[in-house]
């Protein structure tokens, strides 16, 4: 099926036309790929730049196999097939990771509507089969007008005008450098020709019309007939420009060169003169088995040429036994043959395959054919034979016969299962092992007979399944059966615990066909003791040989500063899950007993029982007693008091050593003397008053009370007088008081009438009335005045006396009072 798309691509300077074809549905090799579109087109088309590999990617169809293109590796180069120029790098379009270099592959194809670098190349081996993409020749007789020349390109075609015509396709002649005084393009018209800068003019520069209304064009060479016979059409002049020439031989010659010239604007023809050289029949050699003898007229195997041919032993003369070489280059017969003599067909045995080496013909005159067994069959019987000349074999053929292997019996504790094609444990057997519940197969399950004679391996054996390896488990012992080998299949393990130790898991354990133990392995967790705590006010610190609380546990106790242990400090977790001791308590530091002292309490707060660590005491004393000490006290860490005790004492009130003055004092004493509760008892000497309490006691404060009296003297009335009388006192105690006395005078002139004197007495009254004062004489006044002061004197005298004696008989009364 052949697929044709015809495009037309505009671009900004020039227009493509090409028409594309391609090959449905035939996938072909890429020489032969190219040879198809050579013969039905012009050839594989060369990928000259994106937009035409883009445009194919858009019209062409996907085919898996994807499309060969006319590039190709020559001489290590990538080169475009139709040119035979390399393709230079910026025109390759190679697919990611291409082209690579795998040895072959030299010819490339072009992704169409793939995923992954559409409308790129990729190089493959030329013996792969894709399908072909060809180009169609663009040049017709219409495509220059006749009046240009038309040259194919890849996918184009460009018109080389003729001088005086213009235009894509050579339409139109260059009207602006003619001249045409007779009408356009006339007898007499001319044109002159020139090209623009950088360009070149190949030929005249003008042409002219001529009267037999052709230009004048440049002539050709004529040419001459030697050796060949010559056709020449002459459309201007002869051999002038346009004029072309058909050249032809003699019958048993061909022509060597173009077979048509034509003259050009140049004056050149299109190509050089062509020669006629004699035809050649194809080379003819001597036959297989047979000889040649040629006779030639001109040349080897050329045109007149004759041979003759004869066999040789062994070979029969087919066809006849002269050719000759004919005008057509063809000779008048097959060249004959040399046949040689046959001998009967051979048959390959069974098992068994022939090879000859047939110089001459397959099971003919020097065949010589050799046996060759089958893979895993050996040769019995000689294995050459020869074709001799009188058609026959030399020897027999031999036979091939199966190759044994060793006899395999079935394993312990398996089972055996054979396939024999070819006979009992022979070549191709085979043989498979299936093993009972709990083994398995150890080696290649299935083993075949070679063709050495040898199994492909060992014949397995069944090996018991295996689970893991078991150890003790800590702190126990692992007792095991095993029928089949240590920790297999069918094995039997049971654990036990030393002392102190409980099983954690089941005891019996079993290795099952899964390889896998029936339950987990057990494990010896130490038995746990009851959870114990520390003392109030202790510590208690424990090391946990095989976990906290547990067999081989030890914890030992220690109290807080001032508590001390009341029981065994260390216990230890036994092997029975008890503990050897109870957790001893933290008994508070004892401090020596106390009492209340004599004429005192004692009051205690005991936090941690009597008398012991924070116990506080303190005292009090009975009234009239005083604490002597501190008067509270803590027991403290050491077993000690912080301080001693106290002791309560007796209040003193002040020593009183005498009696008030003028008084007596008499006291009843306790031990020690003038303490709490001592009574003293006060009076006064006669002429003095006792001020303040008569007793007085020693009260708990230490005080007397009430106060300490004493003793006051008597008082005497204030003594009063007026003139003339004169009053002069003497108070030895307080004025107007007991031992007062008082002396009166008158003035002179006067005389006393009275006493002269008056003396306040223990009564507290004065002696006498206040004296008078009478009018006398002179005399008589001074007698007065004698005789009264010698009486005052005498008076004051006798009070002194009468006092002191008083004074001093108190002062032993008392002493006598406060002796023990």
């Amino acid at each position: 099926l052949i697929c044709t798309v015809h495009c037309i691509y505009f671009s900004t300077y020039w227009v493509h036309a090409w028409t594309y074809t391609y090959s449905k549905g035939s996938n072909l090799q890429w020489h032969e790929a190219r040879q198809w579109c050579q013969n039905h087109f012009v050839d594989l088309v060369s990928i000259q730049n994106k937009e035409e590999a883009e445009y194919l990617n858009i019209f062409l169809p996907r085919s898996p196999k994807y499309y060969w293109i006319g590039v190709q590796k020559v001489a290590g180069m990538w080169t475009w097939v139709k040119t035979n120029e390399p393709v230079p790098v910026e025109a390759q379009r190679w697919a990611s990771e291409e082209p690579d270099d795998l040895a072959g592959q030299d010819c490339v194809e072009l992704y169409i509507k793939r995923d992954k670098d559409t409308a790129k190349w990729n190089n493959e081996k030329c013996s792969k089969r894709k399908e072909a993409i060809c180009y169609a020749a663009s040049c017709t007789r219409e495509s220059c007008n006749a009046h240009g020349d038309c040259e194919e390109t890849i996918g184009n075609f460009t018109c080389r005008c003729h001088p005086g015509f213009l235009g894509l396709h050579c339409e139109e002649g260059d009207s602006q450098l003619c001249v045409h005084p007779n009408g356009p393009n006339r007898f007499n018209s001319s044109c002159r020709f020139h090209c623009e800068v950088g360009f070149r003019l190949v030929g005249v520069s003008v042409l002219a019309c001529q009267a037999d209304g052709r230009w004048s064009h440049p002539r050709c060479p004529a040419l001459n007939q030697t050796d060949f016979s010559l056709n020449c059409s002459h459309p201007i002049s002869p051999f002038s420009y346009n004029s072309t020439c058909q050249f032809s031989c003699d019958d048993g010659y061909e022509l060597v060169g173009q077979e048509r010239v034509r003259c050009d604007h140049t004056g050149r023809w299109s190509a050089g003169t062509p020669e006629c050289s004699v035809r050649k029949c194809p080379a003819v050699v001597a036959p297989a088995g047979g000889n040649m003898v040629c006779l030639d007229s001109i040349e080897p195997s050329s045109f007149g040429s004759r041979c003759d041919f004869t066999c040789q032993e062994g070979h029969d003369l087919l066809g006849g036994s002269s050719i000759s070489c004919l005008a057509s280059g063809e000779w008048s017969s097959p060249a004959p043959r040399c046949a040689a003599v046959r001998c009967r067909n051979l048959s390959a045995p069974l098992h068994g395959s022939i090879h000859c080496r047939d110089p001459v013909g397959e099971h003919s005159y020097g065949s010589e054919c050799s046996l060759m067994c089958e893979d895993g069959f050996e040769l019995v019987g000689t294995n050459l034979t020869k074709c001799s000349a009188r058609g026959n074999w030399s020897h027999e053929l031999p036979v091939c016969r199966v190759t044994l292997c060793q006899t395999v019996t079935p394993p312990t504790h398996g089972v055996l299962s054979c396939s024999h094609p070819n006979g009992p444990f022979s070549f191709a057997s085979r043989c498979s092992v299936t093993c009972k519940e709990g083994f398995v197969v150890n080696g290649t399950s299935e083993v075949e007979c070679l063709s050495s004679g040898r199994w492909s391996a060992g014949v397995p054996t069944c090996r018991v399944k295996k689970c893991s390896a078991l150890r003790s488990p800590a702190h126990g012992s692992l007792n095991c059966s095993d029928p089949h080998g240590k920790f297999s299949f069918a094995s039997r393990c049971s654990t036990a615990c030393d002392e102190g130790f409980v099983l954690n898991g089941t005891a019996d354990v079993e290795c099952s066909s899964q390889e896998t133990w029936s339950t987990e392995p057990p494990e010896c967790l130490a038995k746990s003791c009851p959870p114990v705590s520390s003392p109030a006010h202790g510590s208690l610190v424990c090391s946990d040989t095989h976990g906290e609380f547990s067999f081989g546990s030890r914890c030992t106790s220690a109290c807080e500063d001032g508590f001390v242990l009341n029981g065994t400090e260390e216990t230890n977790c036994t092997s029975s899950g008890v503990w050897s001791a109870d957790i001893p308590r933290c008994i508070a530091q004892r401090c020596p007993g106390l009492r209340p002292p004599s004429h005192g309490s004692l009051a205690c707060s005991d936090p941690h029982g009597e008398f012991r660590l924070g116990s506080r005491c303190s005292w009090t004393c009975e009234r009239g007693y005083q604490l002597t000490g501190a008067g509270s006290t803590e027991c403290t860490s050491a077993g000690t008091w912080s301080d001693e005790a106290p002791l309560c004492r007796v209040q003193q009130c002040p020593r009183l050593v005498t009696a008030p003055q003028y008084g007596r004092m008499n006291c009843s004493l306790l031990d020690p003397p003038f303490s709490f509760g001592s009574r003293c008892d006060y009076d006064c000497s006669e002429g003095f008053r006792l001020k303040g309490a008569a007793s007085v006691t020693c009260d708990p404060s230490g005080r007397w009370s009430p106060d300490v009296p004493t003793c006051r003297p008597v008082r005497c009335a204030a003594l009063h007088h007026s003139s003339p009388v004169s009053m002069n006192c003497s108070h030895p105690l307080a004025n107007f008081s007991l031992g007062s006395e008082c002396v009166f005078t008158c003035k002179d002139g006067f005389s006393l009438n009275g006493s002269t004197s008056l003396l306040c007495s223990s009564s507290g009254s004065w002696s006498d009335q206040i004296p008078t004062c009478r009018s006398l004489g002179l005399k008589i006044l001074q007698y007065a005045a004698y005789g009264a002061a010698c009486g005052a004197l005498a008076l004051v005298l006798f009070g002194l006396a009468d006092l002191m004696t008083r004074h001093l008989r108190k002062g032993g009364e008392i002493r006598a009072g406060v002796e023990p």
